[in-house]
């Protein structure tokens, strides 16, 4: 069974499971200030082992971002993507403003597409939207 814990990622398991999907390595450092910086987290366990997580950074008004879903590749097509991000999603609807609109963001990894628009994401560009971009700061 899984049991999903929310906002207690600690910074040996958010680098454990960014390993075990082969991400970029980040420093101890890094990690302690992205976690204190989120806005909220979600860590999947199935008994005692983590097996995924994701987070919520922004600025909880206008813009949220979907951070670090992870699931362990072992644990992939089970489900467990799916509560999490169902849960991500379910945070930043609860703690919007009262009738106002939030614009919900993520960047996927490739060929993960599919999986994102099950949850109403659209790939963009579209007619109105230009393509998502980014920057590495070294």
């Amino acid at each position: 069974m899984i049991i999903l814990k929310e906002n207690n990622l600690d910074i040996d398991t958010y680098l454990e499971l960014r390993a075990s999907v082969n991400w970029k390595t980040l420093s101890r450092p890094q990690a302690e200030k992205a976690l204190a910086h989120s806005l909220f987290t979600v860590c999947a366990y199935e008994g005692d082992r983590p097996v995924g997580m994701g987070r919520i950074v922004g600025d909880g008004v206008v813009i949220d971002y979907i951070q670090d879903l992870v699931v362990r590749p072992d644990r992939q097509a089970k489900g467990i993507g799916r509560k999490v991000i169902e849960r991500l999603i379910a945070y930043v609807k609860e703690t919007k403003l009262e009738d106002t609109e939030i614009m919900l963001c993520l960047m996927c990894a490739k060929g993960r597409e599919e999986f994102y628009k099950k949850f109403d994401f659209m790939a963009r560009p579209t007619d109105s939207l230009g393509p998502g971009m980014i920057q590495y700061i070294k």
